[in-house]
């Protein structure tokens, strides 16, 4: 909220006495009330006298607000006020109305809410009460709004004389309905698995500055975190298979996180301004190499991949901003194949459906590769012009759950890091053998994909839906660790179904 300081109301208010003007008291009271000698302008007499003067912004005064004392606590009441207040001024606190959308607003209070709540998550240890119910409580506020956002749907009603009439009655809309309850069982299993550290006792962390002798294992990509302690010879097979159950949990959720949060976004309407900035063809966004290794005869995702400079992350995400670019030339172009629009090529639609196709591979891929990346430039750009509060609710949502999933998922691998350090001289390389040898219920995106590398076999799979989101996720992770059933199949992929079934999750259509 904007404070203003004490001195310069005062200063204001004096103005009239030292102009020669007596500020009439009516300006500040309302018709009838009760007038008070005035000893200090811009303050209440107070009668009792067991107080000093009270400043007419101040709670006491009934006006504005006054900074608040060390140790009280705002109320639930005051911080409901400040949180939709700041919703309703689309954070122009001026209140001239230059905000941004309500959709927008929201997006960024359940954004910065995470942050302040969550933080880096440094450790592998359960969150503290005071902020795990400052969570749950915010972001009930925050998506209460959309129990507000509702649809008309046909219903059937019996009128007195006992005929049945069909009627139209609101509900909450098919979108919210079905997502929000998953993003909260989503929401509560993360925070279960970080209380299922409480107890453990096996590893610790020590801090940066601790003696070479006591400090542990660490990559050194990740020197600001604090150092993983195992025990001399390591954790014992206990703790190591439930670590790597709760890796595997936790991966689960993060994969149900990126699916509902890819749908959401590809549901939003892409903003003319980001059209009109792309080029007239794939080939100006992709560049000559990109476009000649994707339209090729026989294409290979993982050699494509391969060839291309990823070892940074601003590489990472020019390669994903060029091929989302690529991609809305391509499905503009389908479009306006029967009109004359400078989007015409001479291409046939067939093989730019097919392009397409390979690009959506590439882009599911370096997500699955690079689940902490930033968010790409058609993203921020849907996310800052959507209008749809629904919308903006449900990605912002998952998108932190995203976030805090990646998180935990690399915690554990840190502690598992320190465990394989005690035993080899090159934890790196026996930690990612481990990874991949030692977890058989992990599934690579090649074997997902049904890419057979030694066999050249392209072949597509993909998990067969039992059941709605709800049921594979039931029982405390009771089915977790059990890789999806992969069934062979003729049909073409979306890039959401790929990620849902790579969750293992039926699909969630909104």
């Amino acid at each position: 909220m904007l404070e203003i300081p004490g001195r310069q109301v005062q200063s204001l208010l004096s103005e009239g006495k030292n102009g020669g003007e007596a500020i009439d008291d009516k300006h500040f009271r309302s018709h009838g009330a009760r007038v008070a000698p005035i000893e200090v302008i811009g303050s209440v007499f107070n009668p009792s006298g067991e107080k000093g003067p009270i400043s007419r912004l101040s709670k006491e005064g009934g006006r504005g607000l006054s900074p608040r004392s060390k140790d009280q606590q705002p109320s639930d009441m005051e911080l409901m006020k400040e949180r939709f207040s700041k919703l309703l001024l689309g954070e122009d606190m001026s209140g001239g109305g230059k905000g941004v959308s309500s959709a927008l607003a929201l997006s960024n209070a359940i954004t910065n809410l995470a942050a302040s709540v969550f933080g880096e998550q440094r450790k592998l240890e359960p969150m503290s009460p005071d902020r795990k119910a400052r969570w749950r409580k915010e972001i009930d506020w925050l998506l209460s709004v959309t129990d507000y956002i509702v649809e008309f749907v046909p219903s059937q009603q019996k009128s007195k004389d006992g005929t049945n009439m069909e009627i139209m009655v609101t509900q909450q809309r098919r979108d919210l309905l079905m997502n929000i309850p998953a993003l909260r069982k989503l929401d509560a299993m993360l925070l279960d698995c970080l209380d299922n550290f409480r107890d453990q006792n096996e590893f610790w962390y020590v801090s940066n500055d601790a003696d070479e002798s006591e400090k542990g294992n660490q990559r050194e990509d990740k020197w600001w975190l604090p150092k993983v302690k195992v025990p001399q010879d390591g954790l014992s097979d206990v703790s190591r298979k439930w670590l790597k159950f709760q890796k595997d949990s936790v991966n689960q959720v993060l994969k149900a996180s990126m699916a509902i949060n890819a749908q959401i976004l590809s549901e939003m309407e892409i903003p003319e301004n980001y059209i009109e900035s792309l080029p007239k063809n794939g080939r100006s966004s992709l560049g000559d190499l990109v476009y000649k290794s994707i339209t090729v005869e026989y294409f290979n995702p993982v050699e494509f991949l391969s060839n291309m400079d990823l070892s940074t992350e601003h590489k990472v995400l020019d390669l994903k901003n060029r091929i989302e670019a690529s991609i809305v030339i391509w499905k503009r172009k389908m479009h306006h194949k029967d009109g004359k629009s400078s989007w015409g090529s001479g291409i046939s639609m067939e093989k730019r459906e097919l392009f397409e196709e390979r690009a959506e591979t590439i882009l599911l891929m370096l997500k699955q590769r690079f689940p902490g990346l930033p968010q790409s430039a058609l993203d921020i750009s849907k996310i800052q012009y959507n209008r749809d509060v629904g919308h903006a609710i449900l990605e912002s949502y998952s998108r932190v759950l995203e976030s805090l999933a990646n998180t935990v998922v690399s915690r554990i691998e840190d502690v598992l890091y320190a465990d394989t350090g005690s035993h080899s001289p090159n934890p790196t390389e026996d930690s990612a053998r481990g990874n991949t040898a030692e977890t058989p219920t992990s599934m690579t995106l090649s074997d997902f994909m049904g890419w057979n590398l030694d066999k050249g076999d392209a072949e597509m799979k993909k998990n067969s839906p039992t059941g709605n989101l709800d049921n594979s996720l039931k029982d405390d992770y009771e089915k977790m660790s059990k890789p999806p059933k992969l069934v062979v199949t003729d049909k073409k992929f979306s890039y959401i179904d790929k990620i849902e079934a790579l969750a293992g999750l039926s699909p969630m259509r909104i």
